[in-house]
């Protein structure tokens, strides 16, 4: 029987849907906390970080979070500007149609681009204050921020992520920017927690996203809000995320002294 090339032939053994209905259940489940039992809240998820994936981009960045976040970024170097002035940041986010849980909005909804574009003003707030400009006047830099998979924490991966890829492309900078998340579960005694989980986050009471230049000991953004308690409660938010960045920063250092290595000896080669 001839093949027909016009569509995609599935493959020779398949399961049906339902098969997997009891195991999608029990995820759920223990996303919710009656079947896992509860974590360290000062713990920090496994962090992978490594720089220098991508050859059609100046830098590039990958980054995982341990929660299942996976985030991709890319970064060009200056770029003359049309309009005279300081450097400028230009970032981007953007979610892959399979990041997230469930089925994806129609392309271009309205809701689905403002939180982009949202995301993309909080990334360009953390790295400004990192990145040099003015060492480069009537030029534009550009960071470009790829949300493979939403597993919580997105926005604090993408710092990090977007540092790494500005470093890796030779953007002068005063220091990686390390981004840290944290929620509070809507219990009214309970603590803040470090790197929450896509369903931590979804059932917080409070979300907070810190960035950090830990060399420097200075913030560069806080964002965040909700129900979080008095002031010393937030308080002792940003003391967990400051020490969430620092305890953060040898991983993407080393991923960076890495890609510099392999970039030398390919040179060498």
């Amino acid at each position: 029987m001839p093949l027909d090339h016009r569509r995609l032939c599935g493959p020779e053994e398949s399961q049906p849907p339902a098969l997997w209905a009891g195991t999608a259940a029990e995820d759920d489940e223990d996303e919710e906390g009656t079947g896992a039992a509860p974590r360290d809240p000062c713990a920090l998820r496994p962090l992978f970080a490594r720089a220098g994936l991508l050859s059609q981009a100046q830098g590039s960045a990958y980054v995982e979070l341990g929660s299942g976040t996976k985030v991709l970024c890319a970064a060009w170097g200056p770029r003359e500007a049309a309009e005279p002035g300081p450097g400028r940041l230009l970032c981007e986010f953007r979610r892959a149609p399979f990041a997230g849980r469930g089925a994806r909005g129609r392309p271009g909804a309205v809701a689905e681009r403002e939180a982009e574009r949202e995301a993309a003003a909080a990334l360009r707030e953390a790295l400004e204050p990192a990145v040099r400009l003015g060492r480069y006047p009537r030029a534009r830099l550009a960071v470009s921020a790829l949300l493979l998979q939403d597993g919580g924490s997105a926005l604090a991966a993408a710092v990090s992520a977007a540092a790494l890829a500005l470093a890796d492309a030779g953007v002068e900078m005063y220091d990686l920017a390390v981004g840290c998340a944290l929620c509070r579960p809507p219990a009214p005694a309970a603590s803040w927690m470090l790197q929450p989980a896509e369903p931590e986050e979804r059932r917080a009471a409070a979300r907070l996203t810190l960035a950090l230049l830990p060399a420097l000991n200075q913030v560069s953004a806080v964002l965040g809000g909700g129900r979080g308690g008095p002031p010393e409660d937030w308080a002792q938010a940003l003391r967990l995320g400051l020490d969430g960045c620092h305890r953060q920063y040898p991983v993407l250092r080393q991923s960076l002294l890495r890609a510099s290595q392999r970039r030398d000896a390919a040179a060498a080669a």
